[in-house]
């Protein structure tokens, strides 16, 4: 295919014309293709059939064979008009072929209403060098359709309504010239639709309320440049769809309300220009959809309220750009984000999915995800190795954070801390310190469990004084006060160990001589109860009046119990002074 000159000529010779496959033609078209400064970088000749002959040939229903000639201002909407005719009545045409065909036109190509009652239809390597083509409403039954290498010059191309049958359809290394290709109402039938390194340049690309009964439909490496691309309303019943490493252009992609069935869908390394992209309430049944390595470029990125409650939507390593991503009130059983770098608002207020995957994201501005006018259900969500420089938006409760976390599968107690960590961070970032305590808290039970299980893989014998240091930290730093963060948790925990004593020197005197002894005579006359409860109380609160003091293991016992006074009075300091400053 030559399609890098500016200009051409075309000479009609009255000398005959033969093809290679013999058949011959009883003039000549010279054809001389010109460069912008009208020098020939191309000269052939080709067979010349005049408009009539063809027409003749569609009326007495012989065989239409255009390959290898030159067809000028051919119009089946003129031959209606000629014959008398009605308008949208479909002409029949018998056995066709234009292979290496070249049409010209002062205004288009028309094709429109036609009828190709053949098995094999074949525009393979056909020129459309001037003028638009129109093949709406065509009817091309069984077999196939060759347009592989075809090329049309304007860039308007008009197959709306076009009932393609259901042989193969096949664009494969087409090229169109700026204008609107107009897919708009067509039926893809059983066989396979390929678009394979087709070409749309510039202009808009429309495709909607289309069906696809083939197997696979690929427009893998296919090119889009300016201008808008659109499946809105197209219904993809086919097995395999495939957009890997096709090139969209600067314009809106829109794949609004379009049905996926149960498709293979792969976008894989296709690269979007700079435009707002939407697949708004699409729906797929069951399946996967892969849009990974996916180059997002420049605009807003929407997802809202799709249909995938049976699908997986993998979105790893994408670049999404400048722009805003929305998954809101959508309905996905598994996303994943792993590897993205998200620097725009990004909505997770997914109305139903049982897992989102931000492993490895570096994420930038907000990530929101806490419900605001309906119900957010997510099940699970995997932060590990995630790089937050932004924010996430979470509500600790409302969330349910903690299952959040906790409820991934095949997860280390070190990765359950990072997570932890993570929005422990984040909540301290947004002000939300109550829900950074409880993260807080989470993050120092998991790092502490997989400290001990880290030593003890390392050397199994450190288990006999890891196992104790664990239990001490497990006591003492988390049950008594959740890590410094619940100052009445320290509070409970003092009243507690100062009943514990008190309860001590009460019944520890009918087992060992040991006792409260007063020192000024007891002459308030307590009796035993009260005397081991207030000697209790100035040991514990570290007051020391003097007026009792203890003999025997007890004076042991005091000394213990000052320090743990000592320690929990300041550990519920530590605690409540952190809350008041915050």
């Amino acid at each position: 295919m030559i399609k890098n000159y500016f200009n051409y000529k075309v000479k009609i010779k009255d000398t005959p014309f033969k093809t290679d496959s013999g058949k011959v033609y009883e003039n000549t078209a010279a054809v001389s293709l010109l460069d912008e400064n009208k020098k020939e970088i191309s000269y052939f000749e080709l067979g010349f059939l005049y408009k009539e002959e063809i027409y003749h040939l569609i009326e007495q229903e012989k065989p239409v064979n255009l390959d290898d000639c030159y067809i000028e201002n051919f119009s089946l909407t003129e031959y209606r008009e000629s014959r008398n005719i009605e308008r949208k009545s479909h002409v029949k045409i018998h056995n066709f072929s234009a292979y290496h065909t070249f049409f010209d036109s002062r205004i288009e190509t028309d094709f429109s209403f036609v009828e190709f009652d053949d098995e094999y239809k074949n525009f393979e390597n056909a020129h459309f060098l001037n003028g638009s083509v129109s093949f709406q409403s065509a009817k091309f039954h069984q077999g196939g359709v060759n347009f592989s290498y075809s090329y049309f010059n304007d860039g308007n191309i008009d197959f709306s309504n076009a009932n393609f049958g259901n042989g193969e359809l096949n664009f494969k290394n087409s090229w169109f010239g700026t204008g609107h290709k107009n897919f708009q109402d067509a039926l893809f039938g059983e066989g396979d639709v390929l678009f394979v390194n087709t070409e749309f340049n510039k202009g808009d690309v429309t495709f909607v309320n289309t069906v696809f009964k083939s197997k696979r439909v690929s427009f893998k490496v296919a090119s889009f440049l300016e201008g808008k691309v659109g499946f809105h309303f197209a219904r993809f019943h086919c097995k395999e769809l495939i957009f890997e490493r096709t090139e969209f252009g600067d314009g809106k992609v829109d794949f609004r309300t379009t049905e996926f069935a149960d498709a293979k869908v792969s976008f894989n390394r296709a690269v979007f220009g700079n435009g707002d992209k939407s697949f708004e309430a699409s729906q797929h049944k069951a399946g996967k959809l892969t849009f990974r390595k996916t180059i997002w470029g420049n605009g807003n990125v929407s997802f809202e309220q799709v249909e995938f409650n049976n699908s997986i939507l993998f979105l790893d390593n994408a670049d999404f750009g400048k722009g805003n991503l929305s998954f809101s009130k959508s309905h996905i059983k598994e996303l994943s984000l792993k590897s993205c770098h998200l620097d725009y608002y990004v909505d997770l207020r997914l109305s139903k999915c049982n897992s989102i995957d931000l492993s490895d994201t570096v994420a930038r501005d907000i990530i929101d995800i806490k419900p605001y006018d309906f119900t957010v259900e997510i099940e699970t969500i995997n932060f590990t190795g995630m790089r937050l420089i932004g924010r996430i938006y979470v509500d600790w409760v409302i969330n349910n954070v903690k299952n959040l976390i906790y409820s991934q599968q095949n997860k280390s107690k070190r990765e359950f801390a990072e997570q932890f960590r993570i929005l422990k961070e984040n909540f301290s970032t947004t002000g939300q310190y109550a829900d950074e305590d409880k993260a807080y808290v989470e993050f120092k039970r998991n790092e502490l469990k997989a400290d001990l299980k880290d030593a003890v893989k390392e050397n199994p014998f450190s288990r006999i004084w890891k196992l104790p240091s664990y239990v001490f930290q497990w006591l003492v730093f988390d049950k008594i006060g959740l890590y410094a963060t619940n100052p009445l948790r320290v509070l409970t925990s003092m009243l507690f160990g100062y009943v514990f004593f008190s309860l001590i020197y009460v019944v520890m005197p009918f087992f060992i001589d040991a006792k409260i002894v007063s020192s000024i005579g007891d002459p308030d006359k307590l009796g035993s109860v009260a005397v081991a409860f207030y000697h209790s109380a100035i040991t514990f609160l570290t007051i020391g009046y003097g007026d009792y003091y203890p003999s025997g293991v007890f004076r042991w016992l005091s000394g213990l119990e000052g320090f743990v006074g000592l320690f929990l009075m300041s550990y519920f300091t530590v605690a409540f002074v952190r809350k008041i400053l915050r």
